[in-house]
């Protein structure tokens, strides 16, 4: 009965994504007691992700990173919703750094025309906002090309970022687990690292596809991040648990 039971509850997180132990309360007919002694047993298995009041499915770690040219076209509407946060967040006059990423290349959409110094390490991102006309201080970090995310990565672009103070930096990650952050890459991952410590607020950015998804290097941590930045499709049980280490935008 109870590997059945088990399985059960395994097979409805896999379903739907995330349950509460409400949900599995109801359906299938046992105390809560019981359900929480089953999270935590799946979760010590690694087959669950635990997370509070319930639990999410796994996701996998993908072989196959997308490049930035197939990613821009993913999940646009949302991307846009990130991106207008991140420019509302940003005032005048500051020195902001922003990282490789689809979502970012939106941000000059939603910006205001006052004075601005923007770092960047990323080649789209520097050419977006290039093309904008725009009177910014623009600042392209060198070092070596990185064409799979378009971004310049390395000891020589780390050591110009140790340099450098920012008034705040907007960082995309693969995948986040917990407090984990991750990417793909480790050299990019360094580079992120050495601009997020160089910034004196220090923001992630991650449509909700990202939440609660591995990666293969982890970087950062989130208790060490003033803010996520997500978007409105994110799970609000998962975004429950992400609120215990950092604020949620």
């Amino acid at each position: 009965m109870k590997n059945e039971r088990l399985n059960n509850v395994l097979d409805l997180i896999n379903q739907r994504g995330s349950v509460t132990v409400v949900d599995l309360v109801k359906h299938l007919n046992v105390s809560s007691m019981t359900i929480r002694r089953d999270l935590d047993e799946l979760s010590e298995k690694g087959e669950i992700l635990r997370v509070h009041g319930g639990a999410q499915r796994i996701k996998k770690i993908s072989n196959d990173e997308l490049s930035f040219l197939q990613k821009r076209s993913m999940n646009v509407s949302l991307k846009k919703e990130i991106a207008k946060k991140v420019a509302n967040m940003i005032e005048p006059g500051e020195t902001v750094f922003i990282g490789p990423g689809s979502t970012n290349e939106f941000i000059i959409d939603y910006l205001p025309h006052e004075h601005l110094r923007i770092v960047t390490n990323s080649i789209p991102i520097f050419q977006t906002f290039q093309a904008s006309n725009r009177d910014y201080d623009l600042t392209l970090i060198g070092g070596t090309y990185r064409s799979r995310s378009g971004a310049l990565v390395g000891a020589l672009t780390n050591e110009f970022l140790e340099r450098l103070n920012m008034t705040k930096a907007f960082v995309s990650v693969n995948g986040i687990m917990n407090e984990k952050l991750m990417n793909a890459n480790p050299e990019e991952g360094q580079t992120q690292t050495a601009a997020l410590n160089n910034s004196k607020q220090r923001f992630i950015v991650a449509d909700h596809s990202k939440l609660n998804k591995p990666d293969f290097y982890e970087f950062y941590t989130l208790n060490q991040i003033d803010g996520l930045i997500t978007d409105s499709k994110a799970n609000k049980l998962v975004l429950r648990q992400y609120a215990t280490y950092t604020k949620i935008y």
